[in-house]
């Protein structure tokens, strides 16, 4: 906990922003420095609950309160150490996490939750700053060599533990730099490219080996993997997008939210382009799907000097607070205004996009109609169909599963109902061959994926040497 009383005597209270018309003309981070005696105070606030509903709601069990306490103290060792146990990239997540664990905060019972991911952010950028994080290479290697496939959270996660254990780790990245969705997917404003360099360049100088360029499956055969490495373990994502194959489909200007995401991230990055940036300049732009990832889609489009820019949902607008179904501390469902939102954007709930219209090849609008409710699904309601202007139409409706073709292919491994890969306690049905990340459990939460990386390395440890030391989520409310 921190204070004992802190919880009544400081408010809830994060990092300001700078001021949208601003940080629209660029891709930097959006938040303004947050001084430490503010992070001090947001400390205080964890009470003494008792039972801190905080672990359990966060996919990697942090050990919340003692951090807390720790900042709170000022004494910046500790707490990174404490968050490390359990974190290995709390940079990431202290930037783009939408917090489970503050929706579980006791405190956010009757009163705004502690500001953990703030904290989180705030004690790896301390630590950094100090100098307290360091490269840390294994004292001994135990001449087993092991195959991460993939690059994103769940891979580095992985990558990061096994390496800790003595292993000889290689990840192999299919496309020009490691990172996955990180590096490619995650606008910049978001999470800014140098703080993603910074850890890999850590991981190098600890000793995992990143080969990019390198598509398994593909540029190298599943069967010579087998045969030079001793496991292998699967985090390539859940990269196949949901498709809406309406009348009109094949129409110039309807792109997959990723693809316009990954280039814009390039353009920024100045790296090459494997076909013409997705541009959103002068045009009317609607945003298919209400999550993060259209949520990317909005304020990127905004830095584009879109012409508009309209955000649908199929399903209906969520509450403001909690309702009698959704009781702490479950997440709750209610209405979220991103930053991206706050930078310009017409957002619509209940709309079912029916058709896309044309002239000459090229997208004109959006036939949509509006849509109710009900406990046997949705109606449309009679009347309200129309026609949207637009030139240029991204469907963010998330990911079905990961690519079959090359590798999955070549493995033969199971695959779940929804076309997953199957994997109890991580190892699939190939002898040495295990999955993690949203290749296993379906799209999720970067929280989610480090911390499936992180099980997944303890699980090819116990495979490779009868025991495992690292440590896994092993949390308890009682």
């Amino acid at each position: 906990m921190g204070k004992p009383t802190g919880f009544f005597e400081f408010n809830r209270e994060l990092p300001k922003t700078r001021d949208p018309k601003e940080r629209i003309n660029d891709y930097k981070e959006l938040y303004i420095e947050f001084p430490d005696v503010a992070s001090n105070k947001q400390a205080a606030r964890c009470m003494d609950c008792g039972i801190p509903f905080c672990h359990n709601g966060c996919p990697l069990g942090n050990n919340i309160p003692e951090f807390n306490d720790a900042v709170y103290q000022g004494n910046w060792k500790l707490a990174i150490e404490v968050l490390s146990m359990t974190n290995n990239f709390p940079e990431f997540t202290g930037r783009i996490c939408p917090a489970p664990c503050e929706a579980s905060c006791v405190l956010g019972i009757n009163k705004p939750p502690v500001s953990i991911e703030l904290i989180e952010k705030t004690i790896v950028e301390k630590a950094f700053e100090l100098g307290l994080i360091k490269p840390n290479p294994p004292k001994h290697r135990t001449g087993k060599k092991i195959a991460v496939i993939g690059s994103g959270p769940a891979g580095l996660g992985a990558a990061a533990q096994l390496n800790k254990a003595g292993h000889t780790v290689t990840v192999f990245e299919r496309a020009e730099e490691p990172g996955g969705l990180l590096r490619f997917g995650i606008p910049d404003f978001k999470l800014e490219k140098w703080v993603v360099k910074r850890r890999l360049d850590i991981m190098e100088e600890e000793g995992v080996i990143f080969k990019c360029n390198v598509n398994i499956g593909f540029d190298i055969r599943v069967d010579s993997l087998k045969k030079e490495f001793d496991s292998i373990v699967l985090c390539g994502g859940s990269t196949i997008p949901r498709d809406l194959p309406l009348p009109g489909r094949d129409l110039e200007g309807i792109h997959f939210a990723m693809d316009f995401l990954t280039r814009q991230n390039k353009v920024v990055s100045k790296l090459p382009l494997t076909g013409d940036q997705i541009k959103a300049t002068k045009k009317n732009v609607i945003v298919l799907g209400g999550g993060d990832t259209g949520s990317d889609c909005v304020g990127t489009s905004n830095r584009h000097k879109a012409k508009s820019v309209t955000q649908i949902e199929l399903l209906s607008k969520p509450p403001n607070e909690r309702s009698e179904n959704n009781p702490w501390p479950e997440w709750p469902m209610v209405l979220r205004t991103s930053s991206s939102h706050e930078e310009g954007c017409d957002r619509e709930w209940a709309i079912l996009t029916k058709e896309f219209i044309g002239e000459k090849g090229k997208l004109t609008g959006l036939k949509v109609v509006n849509i109710e409710w009900g406990d046997k699904g949705f109606k449309e309601i009679e009347g309200t169909e129309r026609t949207l202007p637009c030139e240029l139409v991204l469907i963010a409706a998330g990911f079905v599963h990961p690519q079959k073709e090359g590798m999955i292919d070549q493995l033969g491994v199971e695959l779940d109902e929804r076309g997953n890969v199957l994997a109890n306690n991580y190892a699939t049905s190939v002898e040495g061959v295990f999955a993690a990340g949203d290749m296993r459990r379906g799209q999720s939460l970067i929280v989610w994926a480090i911390s499936e990386g992180r099980e997944v390395a303890r699980e090819v440890d116990k495979y490779l040497e009868g025991v495992s030391y690292l440590e896994g989520k092993e949390v308890s409310l009682i």
